[in-house]
């Protein structure tokens, strides 16, 4: 991973009167090699030597900062990654069966046309919009072909238990 990202944390991180600490270093690392939105419980098992409480703590000031934002996925677990304008503007597909998160990246002229769209109805709305997410819920093709259980998702983010049949 490049040196920007971490001189981008420890920048935003100064601007709010925090330290880079290697806590901080460790769980953005961890996500920047991640590649998707991950979970307290992926982080406990890819970092487990930072105590869950300290990445707990951690994550709230990196997302204060605007290093990191909190992915809301359909299970009970948030998940974290790193913020846009560090990594790149990209979309979620969210399966409400195993609680998967997808992250996917549209084209230009998908972004142009929701763009379009997001200005007129912000605009009549009297609105003025600063950013866009879309979070696509559905079913997984794991899941809608049966080879997942229900809420099979395991601790590593995307990894996925097959069904027992």
């Amino acid at each position: 991973m490049n040196g920007t990202v971490h001189g981008l944390a420890e920048q935003r991180l100064r601007q709010i009167s925090q330290r880079y600490t290697s806590g901080r270093r460790e769980i953005v690392e961890l996500l920047a090699r991640a590649g998707n939105p991950v979970s307290i419980e992926d982080i406990a098992e890819r970092a487990p030597r930072l105590p869950r409480s300290s990445a707990y703590r951690h994550l709230v000031d990196l997302q204060q900062a605007g290093v990191v934002r909190r992915v809301a996925a359909n299970d009970d677990h948030s998940r974290f990654e790193l913020a846009e304008d560090i990594t790149e503007h990209h979309h979620h597909l969210l399966c409400t069966s195993c609680g998967g998160v997808i992250d996917v990246t549209p084209t230009p002229a998908f972004e142009k046309a929701m763009a379009r769209y997001l200005d007129d109805m912000t605009n009549s709305n009297g609105f003025v919009s600063s950013d866009h997410r879309l979070d696509v819920i559905g079913t997984c093709a794991t899941c809608r072909d049966g080879r997942m259980e229900p809420g099979a998702i395991t601790e590593a983010a995307g990894s996925r238990r097959p069904r027992r049949d």
